[in-house]
């Protein structure tokens, strides 16, 4: 071989070295940041999960509580009537004039263990026995609550009191059949 053909095949052997560095170098990077970005999303979960089994000592009794009085699955027609009959009986019970009662849609979403069952009463009635009314629906043991409460002046009647309430029931509903 003459020296002009040794010094291209030295060329063309220190071009291919350069190409084959420079194609594993690339490579070498992928596979670096797939691995570190593995290795964070790794790190993250092990972070949550330790966060989590910190705060499950935090709300063990919560959860201990919830376990003790969870309800029994029921359909929602059957809540929302016995929510219904219950917040009659005690509007009768505590002397306490129910004007209008409207069933509003459940709150079904998808995902969510407790569904809500809600009814909206206007009423009228003295403020201590609104209050007899409202000690008597909310329940926090039995997952319910009045959640929206709007008072005003009676308009015939200066020792009354209009109230429109909003009361709602926290079931399990149902497993699909």
């Amino acid at each position: 071989m003459s020296p002009r053909e040794k010094n291209l095949l030295i060329l063309f052997a220190s071009a291919g070295f350069l190409v084959l560095n420079f194609l594993a170098f690339n490579f070498y990077q992928g596979k670096r940041t797939a691995i570190e970005r593995s290795r964070n999303e790794a790190r993250m979960k092990l972070d949550t999960a330790e966060m989590f089994r910190a705060s499950s000592e935090q709300v063990i009794d919560q959860m201990e509580w919830l376990a003790e009085r969870e309800p029994e699955p029921a359909v929602n027609q059957d809540v929302q009537t016995r929510l219904q009959q219950l917040c009659e009986r005690e509007a009768g019970s505590a002397g306490l004039t129910i004007n209008s009662q409207k069933p509003l849609p459940t709150d079904n979403a998808e995902g969510r263990n407790y569904h809500r069952a809600k009814i909206q009463l206007s009423l009228t009635g003295t403020e201590e026995a609104l209050y007899r009314w409202f000690d008597r629906v909310n329940v926090p043991d039995q997952f319910r609550v009045a959640t929206q409460i709007k008072m005003s002046p009676d308009k015939k009647d200066d020792t009354k009191i209009d109230c429109v309430a909003t009361v709602e029931q926290w079931f399990v509903p149902l497993p699909p059949a």
